[in-house]
């Protein structure tokens, strides 16, 4: 297998990836969405509420707010050596939230919420949580815990996961230059050079196939396909974990199901 890092920020990365299948792919990819743990907020006690919003309602949307996560300091409820439904200081976190508007309407965000510990805060300051009216009030305690995204979105560390072929495209000498193909391109991926259709940009193909369908002739001079061993994979993270992080967990969490698996067969 061989791993090239194409693109990468602090919160999402692209990678060519060859000499794997699609199973393993989708191996990774499935993995990365449902059981890369995080942490949400899971659990909130409303103390007082006067604001327009229902108690359940207020609840769900604080608790879709991604949280930064600290892996290494924290257990997932059910692997706690506390063994308790309430939680401790290895797999709970608490945080606070109490605001009352004056006399003009005001907009809670998720700046407002107390983390118990700053390295598990909201990954955005300005999620709006609800609008109060004049002398409207909340006061709540919430209790974050790890959790997976099979279980809940909420736990979900990427807001994106997806791979594809590594385009291969070649157009045929008795190419007329006409240009239909590149007008379609919804990627520009094509040019024209007045002699020739030349290709710019080959990762950003999508493989839709509509500049094939567009060539006048026929056959069409332009054929597109997938390489069967090579795949780009574009992973976005929510921000609640590095995206390098989120990947190497993923291939841990594969590494040991490969374990399970063959110690079952022995």
């Amino acid at each position: 297998m061989e791993i090239k890092v194409l693109e990468k920020n602090d919160s999402a990365m692209r990678l060519l990836i060859q000499g794997v299948n699609v199973a393993f792919m989708n191996a990774i990819r499935r993995i990365m969405l449902s059981e890369v743990p995080c942490m949400a907020i899971d659990e909130v006690v409303i103390i007082e509420n006067s604001s327009i919003l229902h108690d359940e309602i207020l609840a769900h949307r604080i608790g879709l707010i991604p949280l930064k996560t600290d892996l290494d300091s924290y257990n997932l409820p059910d692997e706690c050596p506390c063994k308790s439904e309430f939680g401790c200081n290895l797999c709970r976190v608490a945080l606070t939230l109490e605001v009352e508007a004056g006399e003009n309407t005001m907009t809670v965000y998720s700046e407002a919420l107390r983390s118990e510990n700053p390295n598990i805060t909201p990954v955005s300051s300005k999620v709006p949580i609800v609008k109060l009216a004049p002398n409207q009030k909340i006061r709540l305690e919430a209790y974050a815990r790890l959790g997976k995204g099979k279980n809940h979105a909420k736990w979900q560390p990427v807001s994106a996961c997806a791979y594809k072929y590594l385009p291969h495209i070649k157009i045929k000498s008795k190419c007329d230059v006409c240009g239909k193909c590149i007008e379609v391109c919804p990627k520009g991926v094509l040019v024209n050079t007045e002699k020739k259709i030349e290709i710019q940009r080959i990762l950003d193909c999508t493989l839709c196939q509509d500049c094939v369908d567009a060539c006048p002739q026929s056959p069409p001079v332009i054929e597109i396909s997938g390489e069967e061993n090579a795949f780009i994979l574009n992973i976005e993270s929510t921000g609640a974990l590095p995206v390098e992080r989120i990947l190497l967990e993923a291939l841990n969490i594969l590494d040991k199901k490969y374990e399970d698996f063959l110690n079952q067969l022995r």
